[in-house]
C-alpha cells in the first residue's frame, strides 16, 4: 500500500510508566525507516496546545531504551477538555503538517484521542502505557511488569523485618481504580490478604482470620492493599485492626511513586518496542483510531472507543487463587 502518512507526532500522556522511552524510540526509528518524518510533542496534550513540538531524528532517541520516565514529559491538560483547546491543538499540528498521531498513555489519554479524532480529520494510534494494566484488550501494558517487580522487591525486604519482629505489615501499592499491582505483587510475595478496588473488602472476615492466627501464635501476616480499596487504604485498615487486635504490632508502608520510576524490565522494553513498531505500521496500513495491545503474544488492535468503554476485569479465578494459597 502506498504510504499516505508523511509526518507523524508522538507524545506521552497521563501517568508516566517505565518503558515509555522504549516505545518512543521504536516509533521514531520505525517511522524513519519508512521515510516518515517524526515530531515529538512535549508534555502530552498541553504541549500540543502550546506548540511545544520539535522534529526528531535517530539520535533523538539514542541511549534512552533503558531509562524510566519519558523524555517527552507528561502533564495533565484541562484546556484540552474544551473545544477551543482542541482546535488550538489541531491548528498547531496542521502548522507542522502532522497527519498522524501516536499517543502513549492510559484510558484518559485514549478518551482525549477519541474526541479529538472525531472532531478533526487526523488518525490516532494508542499505545497502552500505564502501570495499572487496566485497559481491556491487552494482556499487558507498558510499565506494569516493572512496577510489579519494584513492588515485589520492596515487599520482600519488608518481609525480612516483619519476620524478625513478629509483626503484621500492611503494604499499600498503587492502583486507584485497578487492583492488578496489588493482586500480582500480593500473590508473588505470599500475602495473607489482598485488598483491591474491584472487590468489596470484608474487614470483619480479615479481623476474624487474624484473631484465629493470633491464637495459633502466627503473628507474622502480610496484607497488600491497593490505594483505591473501598475501605480507604492502608492507614484506614491499620486503625480498625489495631482496635480489634490490641496485642499485635501493626505497621504500614506506603510504597507510593517508587513504583513508577526505575529502569524498565526486559519484558517492558520488548513489549514497548513491539507496540511502537506496530503503531507506525498501523498508520501506514490505514488502521486508524485503534490502540495496539497484545494478547496471547500476538498484536491485538482494538478501536480506541471500545478501549475507553471497557475496563480490564479481574476474574473470580484470581481471587480463588489468593484465598487458597493464603490459607
Amino acid at each position: 500500500m502506498q504510504n499516505k502518512i508523511k509526518r507523524i507526532g508522538v507524545m506521552t500522556s497521563g501517568g508516566d510508566a517505565p518503558g515509555m522511552n522504549a516505545a518512543i524510540r521504536a516509533v521514531v526509528r520505525t517511522a524513519l525507516y519508512h521515510q516518515i518524518e517524526v515530531f515529538g510533542i512535549m508534555r502530552g496534550y498541553q504541549g500540543m496546545i502550546d506548540d511545544d513540538i520539535f522534529q526528531m531524528d535517530s539520535r533523538s532517541v539514542a541511549n534512552i531504551i533503558q531509562r524510566g520516565g519519558t523524555i517527552l514529559k507528561s502533564a495533565r491538560c484541562k484546556e484540552f477538555m474544551e473545544p477551543a483547546g482542541r482546535k488550538k491543538a489541531y491548528d498547531n499540528l496542521r502548522k507542522h503538517e502532522i497527519d498522524g498521531l501516536v499517543i502513549i498513555g492510559g484510558d484518559g489519554s485514549f478518551r482525549g484521542a477519541c474526541v479529538f479524532s472525531s472532531e478533526f480529520d487526523i488518525p490516532c494510534i494508542g499505545l497502552a502505557g500505564t502501570i495499572d494494566k487496566d485497559i481491556s484488550g491487552t494482556d499487558f501494558t507498558i510499565g506494569f511488569d516493572t512496577a510489579v517487580n519494584t513492588a515485589v522487591d520492596a515487599i520482600d525486604k519488608i518481609r525480612d523485618t516483619m519476620d524478625a519482629h513478629d509483626r503484621i505489615f500492611i503494604i499499600e501499592v498503587m492502583g486507584r481504580d485497578a487492583g492488578y499491582i496489588a493482586l500480582h505483587s500480593g500473590i508473588a510475595t505470599g500475602a495473607e490478604n489482598i485488598l483491591i478496588p474491584e472487590r468489596k473488602t470484608d474487614i470483619n472476615n480479615i479481623i476474624q482470620s487474624l484473631q484465629e492466627k493470633e491464637r495459633r501464635k502466627k503473628m507474622v501476616n502480610l496484607i497488600v492493599v491497593a490505594e483505591g480499596d473501598d475501605f480507604g487504604g492502608a492507614n484506614e485498615v491499620q486503625k480498625i485492626l489495631e482496635e480489634n487486635l490490641p496485642k499485635s504490632e501493626i505497621r504500614v508502608c506506603i510504597l507510593g511513586h517508587i513504583q513508577r520510576g526505575g529502569s524498565p524490565s526486559c519484558m517492558d522494553r520488548v513489549l514497548a518496542s513491539r507496540m511502537g513498531y506496530h503503531a507506525v505500521e498501523c498508520l501506514i496500513e490505514g488502521r486508524h483510531n485503534v490502540f495496539v495491545g497484545i494478547q496471547n503474544n500476538k498484536m491485538n488492535y482494538v478501536p480506541l472507543e471500545t478501549a475507553v468503554k471497557n475496563k480490564g476485569k479481574i476474574g473470580e479465578e484470581w481471587m480463588k487463587i489468593v484465598k487458597i494459597l493464603a490459607s
